[in-house]
């Protein structure tokens, strides 16, 4: 039997607060919710990590509650139409990941995003995997479905480079193109794709250091090299 809870989780609390007191004092007009990569938010709606037994965990519809009051405060504070949401149904950061995950991606989109009219949804491309014909590794696209069912703005990330962003905003696969890894290496990315420039290589060892500068402030501009 399923445990009887309060409407919400007392986590929403601080989500709702947090945002509140920020707008408030005008120092955000927009906010992406990271409901992505492993974190809490995905550790609720996937069905590897969450093994709750009350109106929070169970079927679909439940795991994807938290989500979906969170994002539901949160707009409530900033407008749906400055909010953003990112997901990744087909990633398995932290051994989270989901056994149905465009059913998972498909249900955030239409029973949240959708309704509250929330302005862009970030999603994360499944990892990139080896073309048999050339042997380069390739993306795999699979973000179809939800491009599709997503009334507003649909943002694509995972692996791109230039020319396949590129081919992915001219096709209608999706509106925009969102780049990680390569500009944390590169800080005049922009400049460099209309030139059509080398770029710098990232350091992967140095993501998650300590240090402030390597890794994030060391690499060179154009003009540099």
């Amino acid at each position: 039997m399923e445990k009887e809870m309060e409407p919400t989780l007392p986590l929403l609390t601080p989500y709702k607060m947090g945002v509140f007191k920020l707008a408030r004092l005008d120092l955000i007009t927009s906010v992406e919710i990271h409901a992505a990569n492993g974190h809490l938010f995905d550790q609720f709606m996937k069905d590897s990590t969450n093994n709750r037994d009350d109106a929070y965990g169970g079927s679909l519809e439940n795991r994807c509650r938290f989500t979906a009051e969170v994002v539901a405060a949160v707009a409530a504070e900033v407008s749906a139409d400055h909010l953003g949401v990112r997901l990744s149904p087909f990633a398995d950061y932290m051994d989270c990941h989901d056994s149905d995950p465009e059913a998972l991606g498909l249900h955030v989109i239409d029973k949240t995003l959708n309704p509250l009219g929330v302005l862009y949804c970030h999603m994360v491309e499944p990892r990139m995997r080896v073309n048999p014909d050339d042997g380069k590794m390739t993306l795999q696209q699979m973000l179809l479905p939800f491009r599709r069912a997503f009334q507003g703005t649909l943002i694509a990330s995972g692996g791109y480079d230039r020319e396949e962003g590129n081919a992915a905003i001219a096709h209608g696969y999706a509106d925009l193109i969102a780049y990680g890894r390569i500009f944390l290496a590169i800080p005049d990315l922009p400049a460099r794709f209309a030139k059509k420039a080398a770029l710098n290589k990232y350091d992967r060892s140095t993501f998650y250091a300590s240090d402030p500068v390597v890794g994030y402030t060391d690499y060179p501009f154009l003009d540099q090299l």
